[in-house]
């Protein structure tokens, strides 16, 4: 007999092992066929609604719970069978019994996992678990609230995440949890507080190595990066560049809400303290982290929690974290996740570069925000994680373009270095443009006085040299844009002063895209140094010391042999149609009369 008949066989008065045994090949059984398949679940998912939720008679009874919910997750991870999941009165059914089964976690996680697997291949299903008459987002956020344990936060934020992507079918669900003041939690008592303290927990979690505690981080950080996207779009919100655009063309970055303030510091917490992974540190959690950040405005009201407090603002150069001094990976621990969403996070990312090419120096005025005597400086993880990351990723003087750059992009599970760096290029250029200290400290450990000038730039086996060499980068097209933005902004977005410091025929691509089509006039006010702290002068082409030309000695009568080779080429030139008459030097130097 078929599954379907088998279960469909049982009754109340059936062994307590024969059912027991019959959800468990349902659960580990290879798929079955879709009518089937629609069948069974429906007829599972009445029989658990009987025993807990309505207690009427049934197949089941309570301890089945866990087993049951299983065999339905595994028939749930098919369309045809999420199609079924999907269905209000199903939703509604598996949301309740997640939170009647509190008391037993294995069972209430099963039926989460089952509703977040029917999102993720069902988007009828985001919109109907946040209708009135489920209230599953609501219930999420109550479950993240007490929730205890890496896996629990994990699925409450992975259904919250998957509700949250399309700001039009979650407007206004967006709008309450960062709007409402819940009961029983700290601060505003908004979702904002609710992530905040489950970011501590959760790095506290990694750093001890729990299991899980990397995935909920993920998603809880996916979670936080839809809200800074969406709200600021859908509340009245402060217009954080010049130029405002309609509302549904916003970029990341264009508007900020006041109310979204208090995510800022667990953020750089998280930022400041998650483990890092070697070689490679741009991995999750952490590029999730990055990603949200790059949404909240840097201004003067907010600097002391970006940087910290400084006494000094010549501070000296990061010392680069190398491969081998990283905290090692955290094993990513497995989940009954079936499918990965693909988000649309590149496309925002994308979007902000644009936004900051367009946007230049901007200043804000807002009240102080909260009290940051103790934070690190961002600026120097930020500096640190691009140079540990292009170290691994452009060993020594390597071409970007190198086909072996491309194959540890894959090796480490990357399509492309534009996907990995260009947030975090982004970011230290919110840096420069956001707060003056910040960019001066970026610009000398980047390029300092002592440099060593007397060897071509772009060839330096060191983050200067890299970022160089990414600017004539074919391949990686968005982080060469990126990079040039970032180097644009280091230097007051001045061309004069780029092409000071790193010599115009290094930036000359950059600049001719910025509509500068020749080598920009050197000026004192520029801030690039004319020469080097020995007092040598540094070319404004090469950005290397300028040695003086040498006089090459040469008899008269080499000198002739030259003049010959010289006029022969040019002859040949003029006679073949490359050169025409009226620029062949020679001609012009007898009909001017200048050669005897």
């Amino acid at each position: 007999m078929s599954v379907l008949q088998v279960y469909s066989s049982l009754s109340s008065s059936s062994p307590r092992a024969t059912i027991s045994q019959t959800l468990q090949s349902i659960a580990s059984a290879p798929p079955i066929d879709p009518p089937s398949c629609k069948v069974l679940i429906q007829l599972i998912i009445n029989d658990l609604q009987a025993v807990i939720i309505d207690g009427s008679p049934s197949r089941l009874i309570r301890d089945d719970a866990f087993p049951a919910l299983s065999a339905v997750k595994g028939l749930g991870k098919f369309p045809h069978g999420a199609q079924v999941l999907a269905s209000v009165s199903n939703l509604k059914c598996l949301m309740t019994l997640a939170m009647n089964l509190e008391t037993a976690h294995d069972a209430s996680n099963e039926a989460l996992k089952c509703v977040a697997n029917t999102l993720l291949l069902s988007e009828p299903a985001r919109t109907r678990l946040l209708s009135q008459e489920i209230d599953g987002g609501n219930i999420c956020v109550d479950l993240l609230q007490k929730s205890a344990t890496p896996e629990n936060i994990f699925l409450s934020s992975r259904i919250l995440f998957l509700c949250t992507v399309s700001p039009h079918q979650s407007a206004s669900f967006i709008e309450s949890i960062v709007e409402t003041k819940r009961a029983n939690c700290p601060g505003n008592g908004t979702i904002l507080d609710i992530i905040a303290l489950k970011l501590d927990d959760l790095v506290v979690s990694m750093q001890a190595g729990i299991n899980m505690s990397r995935d909920a981080m993920t998603d809880l950080l996916k979670l936080t990066f839809n809200i800074l996207v969406h709200y600021p779009k859908l509340a009245p919100s402060e217009v954080q560049s010049p130029g405002t655009v309609p509302v549904d063309q916003k970029v990341m970055g264009d508007f900020w809400n006041s109310r979204l303030d208090g995510i800022l510091p667990p953020l750089l917490r998280a930022f400041q303290t998650i483990p890092l992974s070697s070689p490679n540190p741009l991995t999750p959690p952490l590029t999730h982290v990055i990603h949200s950040l790059i949404t909240i405005p840097v201004d003067a009201s907010s600097r002391a929690i970006w940087f910290g407090t400084r006494l000094d603002s010549h501070s000296t150069t990061p010392q680069p974290s190398s491969p081998e001094s990283t905290t090692s990976s955290l094993a990513g621990s497995s989940h009954d996740n079936q499918l990965t969403l693909k988000e649309p996070k590149a496309r925002h990312i994308e979007r902000a570069i644009s936004s900051v090419i367009s946007a230049g120096r901007r200043s804000f005025c807002r009240s102080p925000r909260s009290d940051s005597s103790s934070a690190a400086d961002c600026a120097s993880r930020a500096y640190e994680l691009l140079d540990t990351t292009l170290a691994h990723f452009l060993p020594g003087d390597i071409d970007p373009d190198d086909p072996s750059v491309q194959d540890l992009c894959k090796i480490d599970g990357n399509a492309s270095l534009d996907e990995i760096l260009c947030p975090l290029v982004l970011l230290i250029t919110r840096f420069c443009l956001g707060d003056d200290d910040a960019k001066t400290r970026i610009r000398q450990w980047l390029v300092p006085e002592n440099l060593d000038r007397t060897h071509p730039l772009e060839k330096r086996a060191d983050l200067l040299g890299r970022c160089l060499r990414l600017l004539a980068s074919v391949y990686h097209s968005r982080l060469k844009d990126a990079m040039g933005e970032m180097l644009y902004a280091m230097c007051d977005s001045n061309a004069t002063s780029l092409a000071g410091y790193f010599g115009y025929g290094n930036v000359a691509g950059f600049l001719y895209h910025k509509g500068v089509v020749s080598a920009p006039l050197v000026s004192a006010g520029s801030g690039a140094p004319p020469t080097t702290v020995s007092g040598l002068p540094i070319n404004p082409i090469t950005g290397t010391v300028e040695h003086p030309s040498r006089t090459i000695d040469m008899t008269d009568e080499e000198k002739e042999h030259e003049a010959e080779k010289l006029f022969v080429l040019f002859d040949r030139l003029e006679k073949t149609g490359a050169l025409p008459p009226s620029q062949n030097p020679y001609r012009k130097a007898f009909q001017e009369g200048k050669m005897g």
